[in-house]
């Protein structure tokens, strides 16, 4: 009975202490409210304050409707699972890039969201996703693309992009 309740209190204290952290070291920033423009809470220097109106974003293409960030409000912890005992933690926040408007459809479909975020999240880390230097480009790049796929499937086009804001890797 202690094997099996080992791990899982381990698993535990270490969600808490990671989420504890999170809170503690994140705790200084402001998180953008819902239906926040976060152009307008960067000021990107064009003085501008146009609210869904499109705008360029420094990144290359200019949106033709107009986007706002959307930041999920509870990260996602993702066991790594070696020999069959949790190994480490990842833990990511994600933001959606959507069109100006829709945020609320976010918040209506949030645990459908998740779970299918989850889903790609543990089958990237039984492929051995997070292993290694899971931070390079090569290695992050089909989660991203499995993680946009994702949300268009529960969302529809109304997404452009799924950012990985943090991304953290606790070994035990």
């Amino acid at each position: 009975m202690l094997r099996l309740l080992l791990p899982v209190l381990l698993l535990l204290l270490g969600v808490g202490g990671g989420v504890g952290a999170g809170l503690m070291l994140g705790g200084g920033e402001a998180a953008p409210e819902a239906g926040a423009d976060s152009h307008a809470a960067a000021d990107d220097g064009h003085g501008t304050d146009d609210h869904g109106a499109a705008q360029d974003d420094g990144h290359g293409a200019t949106p033709a409707s107009g986007t706002e960030f959307v930041r999920l409000n509870n990260q996602f912890v993702v066991p790594i699972v070696r020999g069959g005992a949790v190994r480490s933690l990842v833990v990511l926040s994600l933001t959606l890039e959507i069109e100006s408007g829709n945020n609320q459809a976010v918040f209506d479909r949030e645990p459908r969201l998740r779970d299918s975020f989850l889903q790609v999240m543990f089958a990237h880390a039984n492929a051995g996703g997070f292993d290694g230097s899971f931070t390079e480009a090569t290695a992050m790049d089909p989660l991203r693309a499995a993680l946009r796929d994702a949300a268009r499937q529960a969302l529809g086009d109304i997404v452009s992009d799924v950012l990985i804001v943090d991304i953290t890797r606790q070994d035990a």
